[in-house]
C-alpha cells in the first residue's frame, strides 16, 4: 500500500494520466521518430518543476528531481517510448491514427506510469538524494538505450542503480513478477543468402543448382541446433521468419538467389556463440551439398537482460510494500523476448520487473505485438505506486507497510 497521502493525490491525478496514455496510443511513433512524444514528455516534466534535457541519445528525455533531504545517492528509473509497425484492430475510441504504427507492445503504459510518478514525486519530494526519470527511445530493435549509453547517460545523469519495467498480459492486474538473474534472453536476427545457377524447372531442372532444396535442407537441419546441440538444462530459440525468391508471375522458373532469415534468443554468452556457428556452418554445408553458396549474416540486438541481487531485492521489497508477498512472484520463470534494457543493467546494477496488465474486456490476454493489444489503465496506480515506492525505499524514506 502507499500512504494515504500519495494515494488520494494519485486518485486526484489518474484521470489526466489515463488521457495521456491514451493520447500517446492515439499518436505512436517508432523508434528514433518519438518527435511528438519526446515533447509531450518534456512540457508535462516541466510543468511540474522537474529539471528536463532533452536530445539525449537522439530522441531521449531525461528528467531530474533531487530529493528536499539532504543524500548523495541517486537512481535512475527508465519507460520506452516507442511503438511498432503495425495496423491496429481494437476499434477503440483512441485508436492509432497513424497508418501501420501501433502501440503493441504498451510503452504508452509504461512512459505514462514513470509520468505519473514524476508528479508525484515532485509534489513531495521527501526523499534523499536525486532520481533520474529516463525516457527512452527506440526499444524495439533501432538501439535507444544503446544511443543513450553512448550519449553519456550514466556520466551526464549518475546513478547508483537504474530501474525498469514491462507489462505482461495474463498476469493479473495489481501482481507482479521478477526474479534474480537471467530474466530475458539475448534477441538476435540472423539472413543467409543462397546463391546458385537458376533455371528453367520445366525443361531443364536438372541443369541447374536448385537453391530452393538446398533452403529446404538448411530449414529441417536448423531444427537441430537446439534438440542436438544445446544441454536441456539450457534454453536457445531458433526460428525462420522470412523466406523469399522468385517471382510469382513466373513459376516455372528456378531462383538463382534465394533470402532467409529469423531470429534466434539465448540466455549465455556460451550459447550465443554457439548458434551462430551452429546457423553459419549449417547454411554453408546445405548449400555445398546442392551445389550452391550460403552468405550468412547474424547480429544480436540485445544482450541477456540479468537482474542483479541487491537490487531485485529492493524491488520486491517495495513490491511487497505496495501489494503484498501473495502478489509479488519472486522467482518467476526466464522469458526468451528481449528487451534492451539489458544494456542498461550491464553498464550499472539494477533490476527489471513484469507488471501484470490482466484481461482485455473480452475476457482474453492480448498478446504484445498483435494487432488487438491494449494497454490496461487499470494497471497505471500500481506501476506508479511501485515507481514511488521505490524511490522511498532506495533513497531514505521508508515505504509505507
Amino acid at each position: 500500500m502507499v500512504d494515504d497521502d500519495t494515494e488520494t493525490r494519485l486518485a486526484r491525478n489518474l484521470p489526466d494520466l489515463v488521457a495521456i496514455r491514451r493520447d500517446i496510443h492515439a499518436h505512436p511513433e517508432l523508434g528514433m521518430e518519438e518527435t511528438r512524444t519526446a515533447a509531450l514528455v518534456a512540457q508535462k516534466l516541466r510543468g511540474w518543476g522537474i529539471e528536463v534535457t532533452e536530445g539525449v541519445g537522439r530522441m531521449g528525455v531525461v528528467g531530474t528531481l533531487r530529493g528536499r533531504r539532504p543524500g548523495q545517492g541517486a537512481i535512475g528509473l527508465r519507460a520506452d517510448m516507442d511503438a511498432l509497425a503495425l495496423t491496429e484492430r481494437t476499434e477503440l475510441p483512441y485508436a492509432s491514427t497513424n497508418t501501420g504504427r501501433m502501440h503493441a507492445c504498451g510503452h504508452d503504459g509504461h512512459t505514462t506510469m514513470l509520468l505519473g510518478a514524476a508528479q508525484l514525486l515532485a509534489e513531495a519530494p521527501d526523499f534523499a538524494g536525486t532520481v533520474h526519470f529516463i525516457f527512452q527511445p527506440a526499444e524495439e530493435g533501432r538501439g535507444g538505450a544503446q544511443a543513450m549509453l553512448a550519449d553519456g547517460l550514466f556520466e551526464r545523469f549518475p546513478c547508483d542503480a537504474v530501474y525498469g519495467m514491462h507489462n505482461m498480459p495474463g498476469i493479473p492486474v495489481g501482481h507482479f513478477a521478477t526474479r534474480k538473474g537471467p530474466l530475458m534472453a539475448a534477441s538476435g536476427r540472423w539472413q543467409v543468402v543462397f546463391r546458385g545457377t537458376g533455371g528453367h524447372g520445366g525443361n531443364s531442372p536438372h541443369l541447374a543448382t536448385d537453391i530452393t532444396v538446398a533452403q529446404a535442407t538448411f530449414v529441417q537441419a536448423l531444427q537441430t541446433i537446439v534438440s542436438r546441440n544445446v544441454s536441456s538444462l539450457d534454453s536457445v530459440v531458433v526460428s525462420v521468419g522470412h523466406i523469399a525468391a522468385g517471382a510469382p508471375e513466373s513459376l516455372n522458373v528456378m531462383p538463382s538467389e534465394l533470402h532467409i532469415g529469423g531470429t534466434m534468443r539465448a540466455f549465455t554468452p556460451a550459447m550465443q556463440t554457439l548458434v551462430e556457428a551452429r546457423i553459419r556452418d549449417l547454411a554453408e554445408q546445405c548449400a555445398a551439398l546442392h551445389g550452391a553458396t550460403a552468405e550468412t549474416t547474424l547480429w544480436w540486438g540485445t544482450v541477456p537482460l540479468i537482474n542483479h541481487a541487491h537490487e531485485t531485492d529492493a524491488a520486491i521489497g517495495a513490491l511487497n510494500a505496495l501489494v503484498g508477498p501473495a502478489q509479488v512472484a519472486t522467482d518467476t520463470s526466464p522469458v526468451t523476448g528481449g528487451e534492451d534494457f539489458a544494456f542498461m543493467l550491464r553498464a550499472k546494477p539494477g533490476a527489471f520487473v513484469f507488471i501484470g496488465n490482466g484481461t482485455a474486456p473480452d475476457g482474453q490476454a492480448h498478446a504484445l505485438h498483435t494487432p488487438l493489444y491494449d494497454f490496461n489503465d487499470a494497471a497505471l496506480p500500481h506501476g506508479i505506486g511501485f515507481l514511488v515506492g521505490l524511490v522511498r525505499r532506495e533513497l531514505g524514506v521508508p515505504a509505507a507497510a
